[in-house]
């Protein structure tokens, strides 16, 4: 399998996704903004913003070649004598909706490949509700379990628990949203995180991910876009978006690793919602929804 075969995949899945989106908003339509990266190849950046359902949204897809960069160079213990030059394709998304019923979503699906043959898949995807629905979360979990339990047993238990320990808010102590799935350096043949599957068996793994992503999310659009809403519940939204981007600005090893590393800065901070509130130490009331979904944002829960 060439790496031809895996842009091809992510590009026609980029094309998917963003065609469910606009069926399902029925308001707006993705602009498309093509770009170069400075050391080769280059991406497709596909926004949406003031749909009928989304705010904002993005649908990126990207081919980056050139030498791995010296932070990562240590970070996977290459030589500093050697010349590596790489490949990493995917398509990320994230989707911030109008109504504060409707969750925020967020999917990545990656390859990357060293000219020395050495490769590996990433990504996940994950939920997060400004007001969290027990049966919802519940039913998202099931459907992540179902589609890894299709290539390996191991695949939910071990990818839900990464992705708890991933999207966490280490300074506010809470859980991005419900959680999901969450995997990186999945290498071919190899029995830790590949779990020795072969390059087309990862491969089938990671397209099962991203083909879950168009009915997941636009059953949840459905499901609540018309759903009435009161201006607080707005501005819980808002304060729910902050925390939002402090994660993807503190934490997330992916927009450092961009911002760091001189990435593209417009589709790097795509993630980030058209606006967040900030207010100093909301505690919401006592038996609140608001107070309920704080309740939800932990680690471990058996979903």
């Amino acid at each position: 399998m060439k790496v031809e075969d895996i842009e091809s995949f992510f590009k026609d899945l980029q094309d998917r996704i963003c065609a469910a989106i606009e069926t399902a908003d029925g308001g707006a339509a993705f602009l498309e903004d093509l770009w170069q990266h400075h050391s080769g190849g280059g991406g497709r950046t596909r926004l949406i913003q003031n749909g009928a359902v989304i705010e904002k949204g993005g649908v990126n897809f990207s081919s980056v070649k050139g030498e791995v960069h010296p932070r990562l160079r240590a970070q996977m213990n290459l030589s500093e004598n050697e010349s590596h030059q790489f490949t990493a394709t995917g398509v990320s998304i994230v989707m911030h909706p109008r109504n504060p019923h409707v969750p925020i979503i967020h999917m990545n699906v990656r390859y990357f490949e060293l000219d020395n043959g050495t490769c590996w898949f990433g990504g996940g995807i994950d939920l997060t509700p400004h007001y969290v629905v027990e049966e919802d979360a519940r039913a998202f979990h099931q459907t992540l379990k179902a589609a890894c339990d299709k290539h390996h047993a191991e695949f939910y238990p071990k990818f839900k628990t990464w992705a708890d320990d991933y999207f966490f808010i280490q300074h506010r102590n809470e859980t991005r949203g419900v959680g999901g799935i969450f995997f990186d350096y999945l290498k071919p043949d190899e029995p830790g995180n590949g779990q020795g599957l072969s390059k087309t068996q990862l491969f089938e793994f990671v397209k099962e991910v991203g083909e879950n992503f168009a009915p997941v999310y636009t059953a949840f659009m459905q499901k609540y876009a018309d759903k009435p809403f009161t201006e607080d519940q707005k501005q819980w939204q808002y304060l729910r978006r902050g925390r939002y981007v402090e994660f993807n600005l503190v934490w997330d090893r992916g927009t450092k690793f961009g911002l760091e590393t001189n990435g593209r800065t417009e589709s790097i901070l795509m993630s980030l919602p058209p606006q967040a509130n900030w207010e100093y130490n909301f505690i919401p009331e006592p038996g609140s929804a608001e107070a309920e979904t704080l309740g939800w944002l932990r680690k471990g829960v058996a979903w």
